[in-house]
């Protein structure tokens, strides 16, 4: 549903190209030797599901293996509520966030580290309300996303979510969220460095090279532009952080110090995973 063939590649998980596909898009597939659809639902993705919908047989009983999966994955997200480590983990940070923000209230995500952990652990309760930038994953867009994001939301709580890389490509864009009057809040998780390239050289290679940076002041900078600045100084000193921000009427920028240390440890996990299709 939706497939991109840019957005995991067919050659990933169909290379004999054995496995029969039903593609549902609002284009027609673009196919390769990986991917032929056997049936093709073309226009409305919404529509087309509440279509087949109606003409699918009534379930009365979940399977075993969702139920199992549904429980795994809470229990997973859960662990993390009272982690008091320092600098914080990307899911207590990500659980924190999701503590503090309604059903309605929007992330948006920019490209890096952290994107990974937000697709696997934020939870969205209604459409449209976690936006990730997939695909050819351009980098810097949360800052404009947040602001685009609260000029046509005005009531609705936004938070940008970006890694220090990502902030400093577009961070400029702050002074045009504070001159048009769009408050919404920028959530750094500041490692020093681009930690999902880091991620992947340590994972292909065993040891990183050239993604070291060095940072300015996150909070000062944010005051010389007119903004609210807040540093996150504790596990515990999260929460009462997003709230105060959140209620700002001027743009904020919370600079939040990560332990991605984790990454690899989820790499381990993910690889003793098994999927047979």
């Amino acid at each position: 549903m939706g497939y991109d063939l840019i957005e995991y590649s067919p050659k990933r998980w169909n290379p004999d190209g054995h496995l029969p596909i039903i593609h549902i898009g609002g284009t027609p597939a673009e196919v390769d030797s990986s991917y032929l659809p056997a049936v093709e639902l073309v226009g409305d993705i919404s529509a087309a599901l509440q279509s087949l919908l109606a003409r699918c047989a009534p379930v009365d009983a979940v399977p075993g293996y969702v139920r199992m999966l549904q429980a795994s994955m809470v229990e997973e997200y859960e662990q993390y509520a009272e982690d008091e480590a320092f600098p914080i983990k990307p899911q207590k940070i990500i659980y924190d966030l999701r503590t503090v923000l309604g059903p309605d209230d929007i992330v948006i995500s920019d490209v890096g580290a952290h994107k990974m952990w937000i697709a696997r652990h934020y939870h969205c309760h209604e459409p449209n309300t976690c936006l990730i930038s997939n695909g050819f994953a351009a980098m810097g867009i949360a800052i404009p996303g947040g602001l685009a994001a609260k000029l046509v939301s005005s009531d609705r709580k936004v938070v940008a979510v970006t890694g220090d890389g990502g902030f400093m490509m577009n961070s400029q864009e702050l002074e045009t969220a504070l001159r048009v009057g769009t408050p919404f809040v920028t959530l750094i998780f500041n490692d020093g460095g681009y930690g999902l390239i880091e991620w992947k050289q340590q994972r292909q290679f065993g040891h990183s090279s050239h993604v070291r940076f060095g940072n300015p002041d996150f909070v000062q900078l944010a005051h010389s532009m007119g903004l609210k600045g807040y540093r996150v100084e504790s596990a515990g000193a999260l929460v009462p952080t997003l709230k105060e921000a959140l209620m700002q009427d001027v743009p904020t920028v919370i600079d939040c110090p990560v332990d991605y240390r984790e990454n690899l440890k989820f790499s381990q996990k993910a690889s003793e995973l098994i999927c047979k299709l």
